[in-house]
């Protein structure tokens, strides 16, 4: 079918419409950036043409050549037959305006995270000015700790993974975002390298999947490392960690952010005393927390 597509459709127009129903069709699933199949195509097609991503419309009409059409058809079969997330055949994702470079050695970047980075965790961080040094725990692609480091132009960061070949790929975006005087690549498990250093702000977006629903999830997401996922069998092992561990490296007055998924009741259900912060982030009010190192010191 795509070969003969490479061959009888003519407009980008055409391709719009074949990817479309092809998506449909094979019942794709969009979590990786896109929304919708027609969002998805129109950025795949633009993309493999070398347009603009935001401008459609003024190249609906226009004829592909024959080479094009080629190149076009194999990223569509590959999105369709092997399910790959369309940022793996593009290299590229977006996260809050900010481009970065993935490829399956890390999770395609996607974290509620990212606009309260850019908004300086107002109003629950006070002074964000005086944040001088923050840590991204799980930094994989490096984008929320990049995101810190824009939105905190006095803070150092420290970004660690317990992957090698994840770190690899952030050290491409801290270079390409010329950061690398400022956030600094740890290969660490958790804070297990980081003795005797202390933040002012820690994020973490960790694996947290648990055992149930890895055994559910879209074929989509079986090209992203599963230890990037996967946590355990209620999806709180790394989380645990985090907060068992978090007091011995803040500041006094310094704030943990955590992105959980949808495991809030069984994080509650462990830590039935800890007062945790649920900030209501794109309508959905129990996929991250909040907690200040004084909360987490309280008996």
């Amino acid at each position: 079918m795509f070969d003969v597509a490479a061959r009888e459709l003519a407009s980008v127009r055409d391709w719009l419409r074949f990817a479309v129903s092809r998506f449909n069709e094979a019942g794709l699933f969009f979590g990786h950036g896109s929304t919708d199949a027609y969002d998805e195509a129109a950025y795949l097609i633009l993309h493999t043409l070398r347009l603009p991503i935001d401008r459609l419309d003024p190249f609906l009409d226009a004829r592909l050549l024959p080479e094009e059409s080629v190149r076009l058809a194999d990223i569509l079969r590959q999105r369709v037959e092997k399910r790959v997330p369309a940022a793996y055949l593009t290299g590229e994702a977006w996260l809050q305006g900010y481009r970065f470079h993935v490829d399956e050695r890390v999770i395609v970047p996607r974290s509620f995270l990212a606009p309260m980075i850019l908004e300086q965790f107002a109003p629950w961080l006070d002074q964000p000015e005086r944040v001088r040094r923050a840590l991204d725990l799980c930094t994989g692609s490096g984008c929320l700790a990049i995101l810190l480091a824009e939105a905190f132009p006095d803070a150092e960061v420290d970004a660690v993974d317990l992957s090698v070949d994840a770190l690899a790929v952030a050290q491409r975006n801290v270079e390409e975002y010329r950061l690398p005087d400022r956030v600094h690549l740890i290969h660490s498990d958790l804070y297990q390298n980081l003795a005797g250093q202390r933040y002012d702000l820690i994020v973490s977006n960790p694996p947290y999947v648990n055992a149930r629903a890895m055994g559910a999830l879209p074929p989509e997401y079986w090209h992203e490392p599963e230890m990037a996922l996967a946590s355990g069998t209620d999806g709180l092992d790394a989380v645990r960690t985090i907060l068992r561990e978090a007091p011995a490296h803040l500041n006094p007055g310094g704030l943990l952010a955590v992105e959980i998924g949808h495991n809030r009741d069984d994080l509650e259900a462990a830590f039935p005393d800890l007062e945790l912060m649920w900030p209501e982030v794109e309508w959905d009010a129990d996929t991250v927390f909040l907690v200040h190192r004084e909360q987490l010191l309280t008996p």
